[in-house]
């Protein structure tokens, strides 16, 4: 798993724009912003995954949720995983099209199997626009916010 957070230490810049929102209107902005970010990083990786099937690049999905401390987190998922644990769910069927627990296996490699990476590549070619992107969506949703 990547453990790599973008900065957004910029969106001290648009902090006054958040605190005129309501509390759930700057949790919408956020989860958007975020939300956007991870999608160009997902669109990246699906077209960075190796296809011998199609199944790997179908189950890279966005996933977004609120953490303890109430922040907003989004991010790459990959269907086949327990995401609290990192570990494979048991309770998933091999053969289940939303299953694909060997996406570590490609992206790590074995002692038997070369590594193929494709994430971790998608993280570093389109972390930077991912960033422009999340700016892009927050001024935009603060600005829909506030005009209405």
């Amino acid at each position: 798993m990547i453990d790599t957070k973008l900065d957004f230490s910029g969106l001290l810049d648009i902090s006054s724009d958040l605190e005129a929102l309501s509390k759930s209107q700057s949790r919408k902005v956020l989860r958007d912003a975020t939300r956007s970010a991870a999608t160009v990083v997902k669109d990246e990786a699906v077209r960075r995954a190796p296809v011998r099937t199609g199944k790997l690049a179908k189950n890279i999905v966005v996933m977004t949720q609120r953490l303890r401390n109430g922040d907003i987190a989004s991010g790459i998922h990959i269907r086949g995983r327990n995401p609290r644990t990192g570990n494979s769910d048991n309770k998933m069927k091999t053969k289940d099209s939303r299953n694909a627990f060997y996406w570590r296996f490609v992206e790590l490699g074995t002692s038997n199997m070369a590594a193929v990476p494709f994430i971790r590549p998608a993280y570093d070619a389109r972390q930077e626009e991912a960033v422009r992107v999340a700016f892009d969506t927050a001024y935009r949703a603060i600005d829909e916010a506030l005009t209405k």
